[in-house]
């Protein structure tokens, strides 16, 4: 019953005796079963829209490692490939978009209401995933947040700083709030069909949102983020939504209240004591284990496991890491984690 799901509970505001566990990228390259099944699928964005295979990959982890939650295999740039952007990725370097930079650029994308024709497949992959996951484990989906998203399309590639982003803002920000509108509007769109097809909550990814100073980081993060959370809640009350606005550092403190989110999720960038001071008394707060932990393991890893479940014990936390875990990552350090984690 959803109402004995773990994450479900922490997200309610509930703080249990053991914090509930899932990781982000669980299904991925540190995995040899992933491995072997994007093999099987031939490239990266063929096994995002094969809906067997996807659903493979989310529950390989599950049955592995019997985390708490499963997220949805997919990518954040699924979403301006369906709004017409062209999207390959580079063996070794990661994913390249054609750009856009002006009008001319904008007006090419396709209507919002055009972009079901590309996601179907994700919708389906939440659809098996919801009937093969255990009745314990809650299922999430995710999207891009707008800004992240923009950051590539506008530089075609990710960037170290976001510099393409920053100077078309600066340049012409007629072009640049349009492409933020569509992009709130998309996500929107987006976010409702996976909870339509099944998802349990859902999740922002703003992985840029810490190049974002001063007013511009309410302007653009905090701002898309509560219009696509009240959008949400207006439609699906009982969803929660988790924010991840990384690098947010000290402005972490009042985004539940900001943003309207159910969880906020953290990354490394900030201690847990911190953390458990400043912005769980908001509500849920997720993370935010330093996934470097996840390569070297013992001593150091099991230490600060105990630290992050210590610090966040009096009040709703969702055990993660900081960030994704990295393809170099022992899988036996993830067992190590969750022993601790569940064992004390």
């Amino acid at each position: 019953m959803t109402s004995q799901k773990t994450i479900l509970r922490a997200l309610a505001g509930e703080t249990l005796p053991t914090p509930p566990i899932w990781m982000m990228r669980q299904a991925g390259r540190y995995l040899p079963e992933y491995k072997a099944t994007r093999a099987q699928a031939g490239d990266f964005l063929s096994l995002c829209y094969n809906s067997e295979l996807a659903a493979e990959v989310t529950l390989q982890p599950i049955r592995r490692y019997g985390f708490d939650a499963a997220i949805m295999f997919a990518d954040i740039l699924l979403l301006p490939q369906a709004l017409g952007a062209d999207l390959w990725f580079v063996t070794g370097e990661g994913p390249r978009l054609s750009t856009i930079t002006d009008q001319s650029g904008l007006d090419k994308l396709k209507p919002v209401d055009e972009i079901d024709a590309v996601l179907s497949p994700v919708y389906e992959t939440l659809r098996i995933l919801r009937r093969e996951l255990p009745s314990d484990t809650t299922l999430i989906g995710f999207a891009g947040a707008p800004w992240t998203v923009a950051t590539y399309m506008i530089a075609g590639q990710g960037t170290p700083d976001q510099a393409p982003a920053h100077a078309l803002k600066a340049s012409d920000p007629a072009v640049f709030d349009a492409l933020m509108a569509t992009l709130t509007t998309g996500t929107i769109a987006y976010l409702s069909r996976q909870i339509e097809a099944g998802a349990e909550v859902v999740k922002i990814f703003d992985s840029w949102a810490g190049s974002l100073q001063g007013d511009d980081f309410a302007k653009y993060a905090v701002e898309p983020a509560r219009q696509i959370a009240a959008a949400l809640k207006a439609k699906y009350p009982h969803v929660p939504v988790i924010a991840f606005p990384r690098g947010a550092g000290e402005k972490y403190a009042g985004l539940h209240a900001a943003i309207g989110a159910d969880c906020i999720a953290l990354d490394d960038g900030v201690t847990p004591e911190w953390a458990a001071a400043h912005v769980q008394p908001g509500g849920c707060v997720q993370g935010n284990l330093a996934s470097r932990h996840m390569v070297t393991g013992g001593d150091d890893l099991v230490r600060e496991t105990r630290r992050v479940v210590d610090a966040f014990a009096h009040g709703p936390h969702i055990f993660n890491l900081g960030h994704g875990i990295t393809p170099d990552a022992h899988p036996d350090n993830v067992q190590l984690m969750i022993d601790t984690v569940r064992g004390g």
